[in-house]
């Protein structure tokens, strides 16, 4: 599937790059950390099941301005305007891994804009914080002027081995052993999975996500009416289970669904089709016109 970037500029002179794909029924796909508006993990199916597909790049992501990030309000305002450009009234929501914050944010601000939310692997909760190894340690690799080079490197790895690649980031995907995971992963998953990685830049966007996923969202949570389906592996090693339980506890008749797949990206991997399957009854299910 090849994606085209375009891109949109409100009254105040913010930017926001994004891609369009498909015809159909309207998806606003929030990518994850690491991303932009080229990911294609899981839009294929989306346009192969006749939807079009939106996707903005994040702020600080690609070449959308990241003063954008200094409010999660501010950014979903402009995705909205993007909308209005568009002439779409109601979309689908998925919001992907990082992108949590993004879509909860969305969804409770402008719940006319917005016919169903779809959580996958998202943070839902405080993720990070200052006091993490984790966060530091991600500050100084995914900083802007160190990420060219990390990324640069992987993509060289990807080249060359992409089996050692992809073997070594396991751990930071899935729980699982290495032994439990490889039979779950066919020719076509690493495919895919090199092509993301050949795809991916932190540019200031991870630094932007690592401070909004920093926030307690549980009100936020309240405030989605909306029809909603939450997707999680019970072994993601990058963002814990206990977020998308959080965010069923939160969120008024949500419907969780905890996959038995190998880890966080629930796109690859042996459990994608019964996760297809549950993602696009759901939006079948969802396509009248919300008129709150």
């Amino acid at each position: 599937m090849r994606k085209d970037s375009r891109q949109f500029i409100n009254g105040k002179g913010y930017k926001v790059e994004y891609s369009l794909v498909g015809s159909g029924e309207p998806v606003l796909v929030l990518h994850g950390g690491h991303s932009n508006c080229f990911e294609e993990l899981g839009n294929s199916e989306l346009v192969e099941q006749g939807y079009s597909v939106i996707t903005p790049s994040r702020p600080g992501y690609g070449r959308t301005s990241r003063e954008l990030g200094d409010s999660l309000n501010t950014a979903c305002d402009v995705y909205i305007e993007l909308l209005d450009e568009l002439r779409i009234h109601q979309v689908h929501v998925i919001a992907i891994s990082a992108a949590g914050p993004s879509g909860i944010h969305l969804v409770s601000r402008y719940p006319d804009r917005v016919k169903s939310l779809v959580l996958q692997s998202a943070v839902t909760k405080r993720w990070l914080t200052s006091d993490d190894k984790l966060y530091k340690s991600a500050r100084i690799m995914f900083h802007p002027i160190i990420e060219k080079f990390v990324w640069a490197l992987m993509r060289l790895m990807n080249k060359i081995s992409p089996a050692l690649l992809f073997n070594s980031m396991i751990p930071s995907f899935s729980s699982l052993p290495k032994e439990k995971v490889l039979p779950q992963i066919d020719v076509e998953d690493r495919r895919r999975f090199g092509k993301m990685i050949d795809l991916q830049r932190s540019g200031y966007g991870f630094l932007i996500d690592l401070a909004q996923t920093g926030s307690d969202m549980t009100s936020l949570l309240s405030a989605v009416h909306c029809p909603a389906l939450i997707m999680h592996s019970i072994h993601d090693s990058s963002v814990p289970l206990e977020h998308a339980r959080h965010a069923r506890l939160n969120i008024p008749n949500a419907r969780l669904c905890e996959l038995d797949s190998w880890g966080h990206l629930i796109w690859l991997g042996a459990g994608r089709a019964e996760m297809y399957r549950m993602l696009f009854a759901f939006l079948t299910d969802n396509k009248k016109v919300n008129l709150s």
